[in-house]
C-alpha cells in the first residue's frame, strides 16, 4: 500500500514510524512532515487543509489510504471531500467526517452529545453575545474555579480557568463581545470545575467495533510542578499508574460504549480515533473533552506500546472489520519528554541547529518542530523533539529519556525535569 499521513508534528512522526514497520506498506508519504519523517518517508510540502493539493498528491502518488493527524483538516471536512469526489471516494480516510469531527470542533455540540447519551461530564450552559447577562448570572451559581471554553477550535488556547468571579465575568465579555478568540468564541461554554486528576484514554473505532488504546497522561504547563503557561504538552506517561483495571472498566462501560453507541444512534458514521480527556475523581471518571484525533505528545507514548500491525488495524477501520483484528500492547511503561525552544510558549526563535540526536541509542527521538536547512536539522517550532523511552517502571523509562536528552543540544533548549512528578 501507499499511505499518506497529513500533518507535521511529533504525532505524525510517531505514526510514520509505526506504519513503516508494517509489511503491508510500500511507500509512505507525509504532508508536510518534518526532518524526522524525511528520514523514513517522503515529505510533500503541501498544506493539509488545502484539499485540492491533497487530491493532486493522492492521485500523483497512487495513494491507497490517508491518515489524518491534526484536527483542522477533519473539522474542515477532508473526509467528506474524498467521499464527494469520483476519483477519491474509494480511498479510505482514517479520521471522522465533518459531522463526527464536531465532537472537537464545537464544545457546545460535544456537551449536548454527552448530555443526550448520559455520559458523565461537568454541568454546563452555553452563551452568546445576546445572552451575556445570563452568562454572568450563571457564573454566580458556580463555585470557583470558573471554566470558560471557546466553542470552536482555538489552537488549544480557548480554555480559561479562573479563580475570581469578577475576572471570569470580564473574560466572558472579552470572549463574546470582543471576540478574544475570534469566531471560535462567538459561543462560550461555561462549566463547573471538575475535581480530580486528569488522564486520557484513546479509542480506535470503525463506527461499530472499537479497540481501547493505552491510557496516557500528559503535562501541559511549561514549568516544573505544573506551573506557568499552558503549552501543547511537555511530556507524557503510558500507562497511567492510577488507571487500574477497575477504573478502566468503568471508563469503558460509562463512557466508551455510550459514546460509540451514541454516534450510531445519531447516524454519525465515525471511523478513526476518539481522544477522551478524563477526570478521575476518587475512581469515578467523567469527560473533560473529546478530541477527534490522537493527542500530542500522548501519541509518542501510546503508539510505541502497540505491538500489532497498525496498517492492519487501519484496514479494519476502513472495512468495518476492526473487531476481527488482533491487537496487543506491551506491558512496559513508555515515557516521553518534550524538548522545546527557549521562550516557548511565548515568542521564540527558529532555525537553531540541533546536534547529538543521532547518537541517542536507548530512546526513540520523535521530531516535532524540526526542518532540514542546508543539510542540517534545525528548529522550526516551539516544541522541537519528543524523547521516548521504555522501562519496566515509569522511573526506569524516565531515567533513560533524561540520559538521552543529555546528548542533544540546540540554542536555549528547555524541557521539564519533573515529568511524572505527581504519579510517584
Amino acid at each position: 500500500m501507499n499511505i499518506l499521513i497529513l500533518g507535521s508534528g511529533g504525532r505524525e512522526h510517531a505514526f510514520a514510524k509505526k506504519l513503516s514497520e508494517s509489511t503491508k506498506i510500500n511507500n509512505l508519504f507525509v504532508a508536510p512532515g518534518n526532518a524526522g519523517t524525511d528520514a523514513i518517508a517522503t515529505n510533500i510540502a503541501i498544506n493539509p487543509t488545502d484539499f485540492t493539493q491533497v487530491k493532486e498528491t493522492v492521485l500523483q502518488h497512487n495513494i491507497n489510504m490517508v491518515v489524518v493527524g491534526p484536527e483542522a483538516p477533519l473539522v474542515e471536512g477532508v473526509h467528506d471531500f474524498f467521499l464527494a469526489d469520483e476519483e477519491l471516494k474509494n480511498i479510505p480516510v482514517i479520521g471522522p467526517k465533518k459531522d463526527g469531527a464536531l465532537l472537537e470542533g464545537s464544545k457546545d455540540f460535544s456537551k449536548q452529545f454527552m448530555e443526550k447519551h448520559n455520559i458523565p461530564t461537568a454541568r454546563y450552559q452555553s452563551f452568546t453575545t445576546e445572552t451575556l447577562t445570563e452568562g454572568k448570572k450563571f457564573l454566580e451559581t458556580l463555585d470557583a474555579p470558573y471554566v470558560l471554553k471557546a466553542d470552536g477550535l482555538a489552537a488549544g488556547k480557548g480554555v480559561l480557568i479562573l479563580n475570581d468571579l469578577e475576572e471570569a465575568k470580564a473574560e466572558l465579555e472579552e470572549m463574546l463581545s470582543n471576540q478574544k478568540f475570534g469566531s471560535a468564541s462567538s459561543t462560550v461554554v461555561i462549566e463547573e470545575f471538575l475535581k480530580g486528576i486528569e488522564l486520557s484514554v484513546f479509542v480506535l473505532t470503525d463506527g461499530k467495533n472499537y479497540k481501547i488504546l493505552p491510557s496516557a497522561k500528559d503535562y501541559k504547563r511549561i514549568g516544573e510542578g505544573d506551573t506557568g503557561l499552558n503549552t501543547g504538552g511537555m511530556g507524557a506517561i503510558s500507562p497511567v499508574p492510577f488507571a487500574t483495571d477497575d477504573f478502566l472498566t468503568k471508563v469503558e462501560e460509562l463512557i466508551v460504549k455510550p459514546t460509540i453507541d451514541g454516534l450510531q444512534k445519531d447516524g454519525i458514521d465515525y471511523r478513526g480515533f476518539i481522544f477522551i480527556g478524563l477526570m478521575n475523581d476518587n475512581g469515578n471518571p467523567s469527560v473533560v473533552e473529546y478530541n477527534v484525533r490522537m493527542g500530542d505528545p500522548e501519541t509518542e507514548v501510546v503508539l510505541p506500546r502497540i505491538q500489532s500491525d497498525l496498517v492492519d488495524l487501519f484496514e479494519g477501520v476502513a472495512t468495518q472489520t476492526l473487531g476481527e483484528k488482533s491487537y496487543e500492547v506491551t506491558p512496559q511503561t513508555a515515557t516521553t519528554v518534550m524538548l522545546v525552544s527557549g521562550g516557548y510558549p511565548e515568542a521564540y526563535e527558529k532555525g537553531k541547529e540541533i546536534t547529538g540526536f543521532d547518537t541517542v541509542e536507548d530512546s526513540i527521538v520523535f521530531h516535532a518542530g524540526t526542518t532540514l536547512k542546508d543539510g542540517k536539522v534545525v528548529t522550526s517550532g516551539g516544541r522541537v523533539m519528543a524523547i521516548t523511552s521504555f522501562g519496566d517502571s515509569m522511573e526506569e523509562a524516565l531515567k533513560k529519556s533524561y540520559k538521552s536528552i543529555n546528548k542533544i543540544t540546540f540554542d536555549k533548549i528547555n524541557y521539564r525535569k519533573d515529568i511524572g512528578f505527581d504519579l510517584k
